[in-house]
């Protein structure tokens, strides 16, 4: 089940390439997407993105919030977190700050943790490991 805060953005999603749509391209918005039908691509954005259960969708995602419920093949970034529904499937590496994934869920690919640079504590850390978690940041 999605936090509150999913919710809300789920809620208030304006825009919605429907189950009869398929769409092939780069799409960028800023306000809430859910995508029912069919993408091919690119998807950018700093905003929510909805994948409903039964979407079809072979991209690189970069977001800031994801919750899937439906197919994805390809990378996904999300900046703040990324939810995967039990009927979500994603063929491809994530790397986000949150994930929580439900019982069910196919995931074939790896996943990096995206650390808070705030959390970073330069002066404790040797040279050679500050530089390593610089390039991972």
């Amino acid at each position: 089940m999605a936090k509150n805060s999913e919710k809300m953005n789920i809620e208030k999603i304006t825009t919605t390439l429907g189950k009869e749509t398929v769409f092939n391209g780069t799409i960028r918005f800023s306000r809430p997407l859910k995508i029912d039908g069919q993408f091919k691509g690119k998807i950018e954005s700093d905003g929510f993105l909805y994948i409903e259960e039964g979407a079809q969708v072979n991209a690189d995602i970069k977001v800031g919030s994801i919750v899937i419920g439906g197919v994805i093949r390809g990378n996904i970034e999300a900046k703040e977190n990324l939810e995967m529904l039990s009927t979500g499937q994603v063929f491809g590496n994530i790397r986000t700050a949150r994930l929580k994934i439900a019982d069910g869920v196919v995931f074939e690919g790896k996943c990096e943790m995206i650390r808070d640079a705030d959390s970073i504590d330069i002066f404790s850390q040797p040279v050679e490991k500050l530089k390593d978690t610089v390039k991972s940041v």
